[in-house]
């Protein structure tokens, strides 16, 4: 009885279990491929008898049928070619089968037997991680570095097929040698807040942001230091746990981009050409967009209302429920996407509305202008604070550590949040911006005062019900970073500066 050979497929981030069966009998020479096998795995059978005769095993002159069950999993690139190959070897008794059932083989071939990296193999190994069995993961040397941060799997990392078969023809499987960790980066990167010129304000805004977790939008005119900003928060977020770092490096391993360190928060800022697809995305096999590549750290919009409608209203369903659903005729994939977005924008399309010697924009291409960015996407959005000029005198200030904002240096700054998102984890054991409604209850309790100043300014800007629940999780936040456990007056009314005003919009 022929012993089937384990490998997985890649599903979104999924990977589950294959088997593939080979069947070898005498007749006219030919190759069958079954099992929903998309093109590039029915092209395996050149790839493997190449391989099969270059590492100096005879390629059996005969009937070869090769199943991949199950039958209605759609099977996608070059990933299956070591599980081909090892199948056909087993079947024509060129290889013993004793070692198959503790194994899982994936790999692509080349035509002289090398083993090639494919996309998803981290997604396979953190599966398998995840499972309680002893089963073992064989993989090119080429993702032996990507697989040193999953300590609980044990994989070979081989170079060629005939590697393969020299651990499959030994009596015991032999302990694998222990891998290389992978090159130490720096936790952080070179980028501090000081280095932005004044804009007190929108540094407190975004010290509030990365205390909670909450969405921001900025507005003002070019050169005000948006960019400058954005590409900070990163900086100022506590590292990834463990398992946020394996959600991310999976991620990455399905989409097949290159991924940040392990353990850093990803940076994502697609152009505002960017269609809907990349952002979400899609394609065959559907793959990862750029709401998912952020998952768990930072996705920046610039030029906010230069993207097109449909990009911008795709956000709208990842911002409310941390995850995104791909849904195509054969079959739905969800994504995780828990990011925070930090979007920029100018006030008017000159961008120079603050300066009416500049500016010749009509009042209704202002108005036409902001109304790109619609009512429901920007109820989703936390924080709102407009970033002006710089004055002469922060410009010409060489560069002093503190403001009159708050924002001292950096490693103070990251003190704070850190001990901000600390009592946040502590108390419910999530972030700020993530609580559902039952939780805003139980947890941002507002003082007298503070509720009445709540219910007023609900009441006078006409504020959704979303628009409350996020006023009162980000005077949380705000508490948080004060220390306190209840909201104050003085809490709540700094949330309302950042959401009061929609610059008309």
């Amino acid at each position: 009885m022929t012993v089937p050979v384990h490998t997985r497929a890649q599903v979104g981030i999924d990977a589950p279990p294959v088997l593939v069966e080979a069947h070898f009998q005498t007749g006219v020479p030919s190759f069958t491929l079954v099992g929903m096998a998309q093109k590039a795995v029915r092209e395996a059978r050149d790839r493997v008898r190449s391989a099969i005769k270059n590492v100096g095993f005879k390629y059996p002159q005969g009937r070869i049928v090769v199943n991949l069950a199950p039958a209605d999993l759609a099977k996608h690139g070059g990933r299956y070619d070591l599980a081909i190959a090892i199948a056909i070897l087993t079947a024509t008794e060129q290889v013993d089968s004793r070692h198959l059932r503790r194994l899982e083989f994936l790999g692509e071939l080349s035509l002289y037997g090398e083993l090639r990296p494919v996309r998803g193999a981290f997604c396979a190994a953190a599966k398998l991680d995840a499972e309680p069995n002893d089963t073992r993961l064989v993989v090119p040397r080429a993702h032996r570095a990507e697989l040193a941060n999953l300590r609980g799997v044990v994989v070979y990392a081989a170079e060629s097929l005939l590697d393969v078969v020299r651990l499959l023809q030994a009596e015991s499987l032999p302990i694998p040698e222990p891998p290389r960790p992978p090159e130490s980066s720096p936790r952080r990167g070179n980028l501090a807040l000081v280095d932005v010129r004044g804009q007190a304000h929108a540094k407190r805004a975004l010290q509030v942001a990365a205390a909670g977790g909450h969405h921001m939008l900025m507005a003002g005119p070019p050169g005000t230091g948006k960019t400058m900003l954005a590409k900070r928060l990163p900086e100022l977020l506590p590292p990834l746990t463990n398992s946020e770092a394996v959600e991310v490096a999976t991620v990455y391993s399905a989409s097949g981009h290159v991924a940040p360190a392990f353990g850093r928060r990803p940076y994502c800022d697609p152009h505002h050409t960017a269609s809907a697809m990349a952002m979400v995305g899609g394609g065959n096999p559907i793959v990862p967009g750029e709401v998912t590549l952020a998952h768990c750290g930072v996705l920046f919009l610039d030029e906010l209302p230069e993207f097109q409608r449909d990009v911008l209203e795709a956000l709208r369903e990842p911002l409310e429920e941390n995850t995104i659903a791909i849904a195509r005729v054969s079959q739905t994939v969800r994504f995780p996407a828990r990011f925070q977005l930090i979007a920029a924008m100018n006030p008017c399309p000159a961008g120079y509305i603050c300066d009416e010697a500049r500016c010749r924009c009509t009042p209704q291409q202002v108005r036409q202008y902001r109304a790109r960015v619609s009512g429901p996407l920007l109820d989703r959005i936390d924080i709102r604070v407009e970033v002006g000029p710089v004055s002469d005198a922060d410009l010409w200030a060489g560069g002093k550590p503190a403001d009159a904002g708050g924002a001292g240096a950096d490693d103070v700054l990251r003190e704070r949040i850190a001990d901000a998102w600390d009592r946040q984890l502590r108390r419910c054991g999530k972030a700020n911006a993530t609580l559902g409604a039952a939780e805003i209850d139980a947890w941002c309790v507002l003082e007298d005062a503070a509720a009445v100043l709540l219910r007023r300014a609900a009441k006078r800007f006409r504020f959704s019900a979303r628009g409350v629940h996020r006023l009162r999780k980000v005077a949380r936040t705000i508490a948080d970073l004060g220390g306190c456990d209840v909201i104050a007056t003085t809490h709540m009314a700094e949330a309302l500066g950042y959401r009061a005003r929609d610059w008309d919009l």
